[in-house]
């Protein structure tokens, strides 16, 4: 009888490692030049990915998730975790795209726009092109990925390796006091920056002397080889309702994203073509 109950309990604690605490899923979050810090954002993503399981119906703690700010970093991620599914920028999709066979999956909303512009800023009157500009100091969050930026952002017509003198933030904050004291010569922006910059106490007057095209902006993307159009359909539908969740809506507020929308696979392929010219 002893021997009995030993080996029904053996079962049942064996059922019970099984269902909760599988061999996780590792998701590899990418926010290169960002300002949130890993303990925010891996928290964020753990409440995230337990909503996702439940609403997408895995087992729970099927998903875990590992976050950087830095790009170099993010490729050595990806390099070894080899993910079925990340989030990345823009940028790291497009580099990565081929080596890791990625696809859009879903696309973050943000003021209900699922694009955005980069701008240029300068004090008033002090510059009135991109080009007026070369040889001077850029300052901004995006300069963490100069590829993008020369590629996509300036659409191949300026190099802000070799046509600018670059100085990479971490916070856009940071950047534009500096500009305030005339420490840099111009700021790049993007949407959410440009946005917020209403209401910083800024004693220069600013003004955009260059503005980009509409960019798609970048959310959740999957490998292809590794994932099937189920899986990845049932994880977008997961995350379609995130933000509206009590749980979920930790990760959208630390990104100020309103929600996630389906992506139409379209909307990047003028990214994916500017990309290869820039080459």
């Amino acid at each position: 009888m002893q021997k009995l109950n030993f080996l029904l309990l053996s079962g049942l604690l064996a059922t019970f490692t099984a269902t909760a605490a599988p061999n996780p899923e590792m998701i590899v979050v990418c926010y290169p030049g960002g300002a949130v810090n890993a303990k925010d954002a891996n928290g964020a993503m753990s409440s995230m990915l337990r909503v996702v399981e439940r609403v997408g119906q895995w087992q729970a703690n099927s998903f875990n998730s590992v976050f950087t700010a830095k790009a170099d970093e993010c490729r050595k991620q990806m390099a070894e975790q080899h993910p079925k599914f990340a989030i990345t920028s823009l940028g790291l999709f497009l580099e990565l795209r081929s080596s890791h066979n990625l696809v859009p999956v879903v696309q973050p909303k943000i003021k209900g726009h699922t694009s955005e512009r980069y701008r240029v800023m300068t004090p008033t009157g002090k510059y009135k092109s991109l080009e007026e500009l070369k040889g001077k100091t850029l300052g901004g969050t995006v300069l963490e990925e100069p590829e993008f930026l020369g590629k996509i952002v300036f659409a191949g017509k300026y190099n802000p390796s070799s046509d600018f003198v670059s100085k990479p933030s971490n916070q856009a904050i940071r950047a534009l006091r500096a500009l305030d004291k005339a420490e840099l010569d111009a700021v790049i922006l993007n949407e959410q920056q440009f946005g917020a910059l209403t209401s910083l106490p800024m004693q220069t007057p600013l003004e955009a002397v260059f503005t980009s095209e509409e960019i798609p902006l970048m959310g959740v993307v999957a490998d292809s080889a590794k994932t099937t159009p189920e899986e990845r359909a049932r994880f977008g539908k997961a995350l379609e309702g995130m933000c509206s969740d009590t749980k979920g809506k930790k990760l959208c507020d630390l990104f100020g994203v309103e929600s996630f929308a389906a992506v139409d696979a379209a909307v990047f392929e003028p990214m994916i073509k500017l990309w290869a010219e820039g080459k």
